[in-house]
């Protein structure tokens, strides 16, 4: 499966971007789906996740309450709703697959090594 991951850019703290992450080669239904980022300087970082049939979410501390995560399976595409930006929002963002359809079990959450197909990344600065 490619994954294509598209929408950052430049924003003012407290505004908002929509970020999509497009899948082809194999329905994204299959895979519970990922975003990461990775600031500057910094290690990769998980942001969210959705299970693949879309009854599960989870969100990093950081962003929970101001960033939403949701699939299209019609579509082929999961997306990142991302309000209320914060200047430590700006990383380069990922999309991935996971192995698995779920995004925790048993109190665990997926590892990123457990997430296999990776999209190319889209930038996001937050700044004034």
């Amino acid at each position: 499966v490619q994954l294509q991951a598209f929408g950052g850019g430049l924003v003012q703290p407290g505004g908002s971007l929509r970020l999509s992450c497009e899948a082809s080669g194999r329905p994204l239904s299959h895979y519970a789906i990922g975003w990461f980022r990775q600031a500057p300087g910094k290690e990769r970082e998980v942001v969210s996740c959705i299970s693949s049939d879309d009854s599960g979410t989870l969100y990093a501390d950081s962003v929970h309450g101001r960033f939403t995560i949701s699939r299209d399976n019609a579509k082929n595409t999961v997306y990142l709703q991302m309000d209320s930006l914060k200047p430590e929002d700006t990383a380069v963002y990922y999309c991935a697959t996971s192995i698995w359809t779920y995004c925790s079990a048993r109190g665990r959450n997926v590892p990123e090594y457990e997430y296999d197909y990776w999209g190319q990344g889209t930038e996001v600065t937050v700044s004034s």
